[in-house]
């Protein structure tokens, strides 16, 4: 398991272009970023290119969900919008090859019933899967606590299970965030377990603050025997917020996790 810097959480006192090589600089076997569309594709790809890094994930663009609207893949009125922002994200992906691309589900919206956000979310994520799959490039869905994002459709392992087994599609995975899950107080290994083999990328972060490994109350160790053991073998996120003194002065935990692994 290498592990990626999550590049809209970390080195964010430096242009997106200059985090790219500043994570290269720390020791990061790759790189992640949530929305890099503000970087031209071609910019992306030179800078990539230059640090020897690959790219694991990025997000389509989820319209106003950041900023405490709904977003769009789970919203019947905003379908035009989202075939849009899978125009963008499937344009940008083909230059800037990332192995993976999420899907957020987003907030259940006003006046959309649960079965209709779903019905609606289903829809979306077998239509990415299906356009990503003629890139070579595997589709994501993630879910969120719902004490930092209220509202989000998707929260529980079990959500992400029912989801996958709807949408049925070889080319869809979960994106399994283990902050996400112990900020619920959830059995993290028991999701892992239950998602064994449909884990198609993990992000971390300790709890509850969302720091740095070592921060908070998180046990790590026995959580990554759980994902050796499960079968997973692939990258490992580094999605938490850094603090005030940066993002270096938060790196302590790194080498001795690429030891582990």
């Amino acid at each position: 398991m290498k592990i990626a810097a999550n590049l809209s959480m970390l080195f964010t006192e430096l242009p997106l272009r200059e985090r790219v090589l500043a994570a290269m600089r720390a020791g990061f076997d790759a790189v992640e970023i949530q929305f890099p569309y503000e970087l031209p594709a071609i910019a992306l790809k030179e800078t990539l290119e230059l640090s020897g890094l690959p790219l694991v994930l990025i997000n389509v663009p989820a319209g106003d969900l950041m900023s405490g609207g709904p977003g769009l893949a789970s919203v019947p009125a905003r379908q035009a919008e989202f075939d849009a922002a899978l125009q963008e994200a499937l344009t940008y992906a083909a230059m800037v090859r990332p192995a993976c691309i999420n899907v957020l589900p987003g907030r259940l919206a006003e006046g959309v019933s649960r079965e209709q956000a779903l019905a609606c979310l289903v829809a979306n994520l077998r239509r990415s899967a299906e356009a990503f799959a003629t890139l070579g490039i595997r589709v994501l869905v993630e879910a969120i606590n719902p004490i930092d994002m209220p509202g989000f459709v998707i929260n529980t392992p079990e959500h992400l299970d029912e989801l996958l087994r709807a949408v049925d599609h070889p080319n869809l995975a979960a994106q399994y965030d283990l902050y996400h899950m112990a900020r619920q107080g959830l059995d993290v290994a028991a999701g892992m377990r239950l998602l064994a083999g449909r884990i198609g990328h993990v992000q971390f972060a300790d709890v509850p603050g969302r720091g740095a490994p070592g921060s908070g109350e998180l046990d790590f160790a026995p959580l990554l025997e759980t994902l050796r053991e499960s079968g997973y073998d692939g990258w490992l996120g580094a999605e938490y917020r850094p603090g005030d003194a940066g993002t270096q002065a938060s790196l302590g935990w790194l080498a001795q996790w690429q030891q582990r692994s």
